[in-house]
């Protein structure tokens, strides 16, 4: 029998506030912001949606309710990405 676990990589993230103009994600000691202007798919979900992130991989974030997957280098850098979906 073996103990290793199998599944999805699991770290320490979470969204610590949702306002008006966007989100804020912490991962490994970093703070991210998340604008709307920038990431509009977040803007009207249910909380419950937005608070359910996980980081699959080290930088890699993905929203499973919503079906958003995003690179902290993309959250970082959202002018060097200018081609985004539109928030339906």
């Amino acid at each position: 029998m073996s103990l290793s676990a199998h599944g999805k990589i699991s770290s320490a993230v979470e969204v610590t506030n949702i306002s008006a103009h966007g989100l804020w994600l912490l991962t490994r000691n970093k703070e991210l912001f998340l604008s709307y202007e920038d990431f509009p798919w977040f803007k009207d979900q249910p909380i419950k949606a937005v608070l359910h992130v996980e980081e699959q991989s080290p930088g890699h974030y993905y929203w499973p309710d919503i079906d958003v997957d995003l690179s902290e280098e993309i959250i970082e850098h959202p002018e060097r990405f200018p081609l985004k979906a539109k928030a339906t």
